[in-house]
């Protein structure tokens, strides 16, 4: 029961901090595009993991570090959104499963890494090929 309300709070404040951040005023998050892809909060709502990607990886270090500096903004307005007891404190943590995501979907394009399809299996239609 506790860890779908977790659930429902990491959703909600992904979602809020995706808002958010288009606020920012910091001139390192300003211009890269900046991603919320995942949040982790702690059952006793002290912390939350905030999992950000960034379209540019060279700014990410940069684009972290204005998010570290504008975390207690952040945290403010989270707080005045949400309706929770506590506000948890923000950690920001670069990601980059959809960089990994990528460069899997490239590797199954490339035919030198795939196998080809078995001959065996030719006689087999898929709905999409029709």
């Amino acid at each position: 029961m506790a860890n779908n309300r977790i659930g429902r709070i990491n959703e909600e404040i992904q979602r809020e901090l995706s808002a958010l951040l288009r606020t920012v005023k910091d001139p390192r998050l300003q211009g890269g595009m900046l991603t919320v892809t995942h949040v982790d909060t702690t059952s006793d709502l002290r912390w939350c993991k905030v999992y950000v990607s960034a379209l540019d990886k060279s700014r990410e270090k940069d684009m972290l570090k204005g998010l570290k500096s504008a975390s207690g903004y952040l945290r403010r307005e989270l707080g005045a959104s949400l309706r929770l007891r506590y506000t948890p404190e923000l950690q920001f943590v670069a990601d980059d499963s959809i960089q990994h995501g990528a460069h899997i979907l490239e590797m199954l394009r490339d035919p030198d890494v795939v196998k080809p399809p078995n001959p065996a299996n030719e006689h087999i239609i898929l709905e999409d090929e029709d």
